[in-house]
């Protein structure tokens, strides 16, 4: 049986529970710890689910972030320091990656026991044990009217990958580098590939490669 939800019962329904349906929606989501330092010195870390591809040339990402009416660590370091980290979650740490989303009074690293690491003289700290971290900096943010999200674009400067799961093409096995996803806003996966497929053409369909 199929449920229907006009726009009217999506509306009138506890918050809670339109909170889980409406985050649930777009399928498995990517997850990374973001890694960001104020210019006193105190790091931070938190869960982001809400990261994607912007492009290529130049390697560019987006991310969205709440709007900013109560404090946002991670969003008020990178605005003050225009630089972050973005570091893959596995299997071994994805719990102590969702305790980060607490609200820590000191450094999420410390508080639930993830250790950080510097990388060539990169202002942000990257999650030492993860197995692709980003080095990032500050391009664009703008807030979106609908909402008042905001919305940032972040420059890729720099790549650390764990070459196991680096492919000879430049993608990537995210199974084999155990990379975790998340569904909504509690629920983690890891994924398992079904199979790589040839580039898509209207002749025929995309065979296994």
């Amino acid at each position: 049986m199929i449920r229907h939800f006009d726009s009217k019962e999506i509306l009138a329904s506890d918050s809670f529970y339109r909170r889980n349906l409406i985050n649930c929606l777009s399928g498995y989501k990517s997850l990374n710890l973001i890694g960001t330092k104020n210019s006193k010195g105190i790091t931070n870390l938190a869960p982001f689910s809400q990261v994607f591809h912007i492009g290529a040339n130049p390697p560019m990402l987006g991310i969205l972030f709440r709007p900013n009416t109560v404090i946002r660590h991670t969003l008020d370091n990178i605005l003050e320091t225009g630089v972050f980290t973005m570091n893959h979650v596995t299997s071994e740490f994805y719990k102590e990656a969702h305790w980060a989303s607490a609200r820590w009074e000191d450094s999420e690293f410390d508080a639930v026991g993830i250790e950080a690491e510097y990388l060539d003289g990169f202002m942000a700290p990257f999650v030492k044990k993860s197995p692709v971290k980003l080095a990032c900096t500050v391009l664009e943010t703008q807030e979106l009217k609908v909402n008042q999200t905001i919305f940032m674009i972040g420059s890729i400067d720099s790549i650390y990958i764990d070459d196991k799961g680096l492919r000879k093409d430049g993608s990537l096995d995210l199974e084999l580098l155990d990379t975790v996803t998340v569904a909504g806003l509690d629920d983690y996966y890891t994924g398992k590939s079904l199979s790589r497929l040839s580039y898509a053409k209207p002749e025929g369909l995309p065979e296994e490669i």
